[in-house]
């Protein structure tokens, strides 16, 4: 029997679908190494801090209907795969860190997006 996997996703920004090229989620924990000094001449431990999730898009330049991804505050950003029965993800209160463009020789026109969020949540 085959294995299924994760596949394609759909990205929304405030209930408006984008086409994006990459999408890469990620959340820091917030802890940190606590290093004394003692005997064993090594850290012993560390200490809880804040999460933080941060997404970083990779969008494609639309002719018409240009996104203004700088302006972006408080949204909701909302990963869902196209597989059938598999759980949806979402960003809460997603503000834009960073905002640039990229373009190569052989691909179109994209624009890259740092966001935030400041919770996480499946569904």
């Amino acid at each position: 029997m085959a294995e299924k996997y994760a596949g394609m996703i759909v990205l929304e920004v405030d209930g408006q679908e984008i086409e994006i090229t990459k999408c890469d989620p990620k959340e820091v924990t917030g802890r940190k190494l606590v290093k004394g000094m003692n005997s064993t001449g090594r850290a012993l431990g560390y200490a809880q801090g804040i999460k933080e999730w941060t997404i970083a898009l990779s969008a494609v330049v639309p002719l018409e209907g240009v996104i203004d991804w700088a302006a972006i505050e408080d949204a909701k950003l909302t990963i869902y795969p196209l597989n059938q029965g598999e759980q949806r993800v979402s960003y809460l209160g997603c503000f834009t860190t960073e905002v640039g463009q990229s373009y190569t020789v052989d691909n179109e026109a994209t624009q890259d997006i740092q966001v935030t969020a400041l919770n996480r949540v499946v569904e």
